[in-house]
């Protein structure tokens, strides 16, 4: 989402004649569109801020702009936290709802579909940075991806915190996208457990349709899930694997955990463990919790130490991401 808000950004610089600098010294601004995902995330905008405020002693004209979901942090705290950051400007102030976007490939784009989130799983902000979720209007998305196909863009992918909740249907997006000729293939991430109808299902059956699913499940374990208020079990998870399974057979599945959760026991964990070797996920963004203030976890002991963290971090990317499941 953040790549997809940057080619926006761009897009707006360079109607208005811009172009990006080679090199970073020989930049008049430097736009920092952060992320809040993970409290590293705004961690590495704080060092980069840092190493950048050393370029304003060589070129006092140099304008450094902070947008994207770290604004969810009062002002008051950026400018102390950043004090070599010039403007702190949210997204669409700074695309100016410019119409050119600069894609990173030629025969990919990412389309945007809707924007923030109503969940409020108990260990994220993103409804918090990005707001309430709001979709995108059903037409302008048809538009827009016919007249990439006209550009010769072959691929998209489609970008929504939870796209399964698109207004007025999701799965009927995806069957008036696939019938737009020259894409040839349409993904798209993420997708909740929890809403993915039959509805939907049928329509990932499609031909253009991407054969991977990226369904993030988070934990294994039932009691963990509803810390996390995650409101589904294991088990209906597996059950919604199956499903999938046997109606897309050539379907390939990626996912989302988080390991060392305030409270998570071994049991649990090995719980996790378990699941992941019953779905044969191909992929996994496997992340360590850590507290992020302001959401509801926040208020639990993060009683899971560094290292039992990085541990269990380690069984689990091993067993995923490099093949041993």
């Amino acid at each position: 989402m953040n790549i997809a808000d940057s080619e926006r950004i761009a897009g707006w610089y360079e109607e208005m004649g811009w172009v990006l600098a080679d090199k970073i010294e020989d930049t008049d601004e430097i736009i920092i569109n952060s992320c809040s995902v993970r409290e590293s995330a705004e961690n590495r905008v704080f060092g980069l801020v840092d190493n950048l405020s050393k370029l304003k002693i060589v070129n006092c004209k140099l304008k450094i702009i902070l947008t994207g979901c770290m604004l969810r942090l009062p002002k008051k705290v950026l400018t102390k936290k950043l004090p070599a950051v010039d403007e702190f400007k949210k997204t669409e102030e700074l695309a100016h709802g410019s119409s050119l976007t600069v894609h990173g490939s030629p025969i990919h784009a990412w389309v945007p579909i809707s924007n923030g989130c109503n969940n409020f799983c108990t260990y994220c902000v993103v409804p918090y940075a990005r707001g309430r979720e709001v979709s995108k209007p059903f037409e302008e998305i048809i538009c827009e991806v016919k007249e990439l196909a006209k550009r010769g863009y072959k691929k998209i992918t489609l970008l929504g915190q939870n796209v399964n909740s698109f207004q007025p249907s999701f799965a009927k997006l995806l069957v008036a996208l696939n019938r737009i000729s020259g894409i040839k293939r349409i993904s798209f991430i993420t997708s909740n457990p929890w809403d993915l109808t039959d509805e939907i299902i049928e329509a990932m059956s499609l031909s253009k349709i991407d054969r991977y699913l990226h369904l993030p499940v988070q934990s294994g374990d039932d009691e963990i899930l509803k810390k996390m208020n995650r409101p589904y079990t294991a088990q209906e998870y597996l059950d919604l694997v199956k499903k999938i399974k046997e109606r897309i057979p050539k379907i390939k599945f990626g996912t989302d955990i988080i390991v060392g959760f305030p409270g998570e026991t071994e049991r649990q964990f090995e719980n996790t463990v378990e699941l992941c070797k019953k779905v044969g996920f191909v992929k996994a963004y496997i992340s360590r919790y850590s507290p992020r203030p302001g959401t509801a976890a926040f208020r639990l002991k993060d009683d899971v130490p560094p290292e039992e963290k990085k541990r269990r971090w380690r069984i689990l990317e091993e067993l995923i991401n490099h093949g041993n499941i």
